[in-house]
């Protein structure tokens, strides 16, 4: 069994997918149905809706270049601003399970969380 795709909601499909490009560092491919697709592995899905629901947790992307994420993510704004064990969410910080991590939050609410893949704890 494997994961293949996980949808995001937002209010904006147009902003959605130009922030997500940018902060995912890749083009977003239209599918349809108001939806744009990120290939992240199992896609990333942008699905356009007038009251858009937040994912109630984080979604958790590993990336090989952790810090070149976290520099697109603060200069969208987008870093989470609470902790996480006691250490900022939206800085780059070795978690006590030993991910090198950050967090951020899109403008819909959805929380992301971004992984160094060569420190991932499995």
């Amino acid at each position: 069994m494997n994961l293949f795709r996980i949808i995001l909601q937002v209010g904006d499909l147009e902003r959605a997918a130009a922030f997500y490009g940018q902060l995912l560092g890749r083009e977003g491919r239209r599918v349809g149905g108001g939806r744009v697709y990120f290939d992240c592995g199992p896609i990333v899905a942008l699905l356009g809706v007038d009251a858009p629901a937040p994912v109630p947790e984080y979604i958790y992307l590993a990336v090989p270049d952790v810090d070149a994420v976290f520099a697109r993510a603060r200069e969208l704004g987008a870093l989470a601003n609470e902790d996480v064990h006691g250490e900022p969410a939206g800085a780059i910080v070795k978690r006590p399970w030993g991910e090198r991590s950050f967090y951020a939050v899109d403008p819909w609410g959805n929380g992301l969380c971004f992984v160094d893949e060569g420190t991932l704890f499995r």
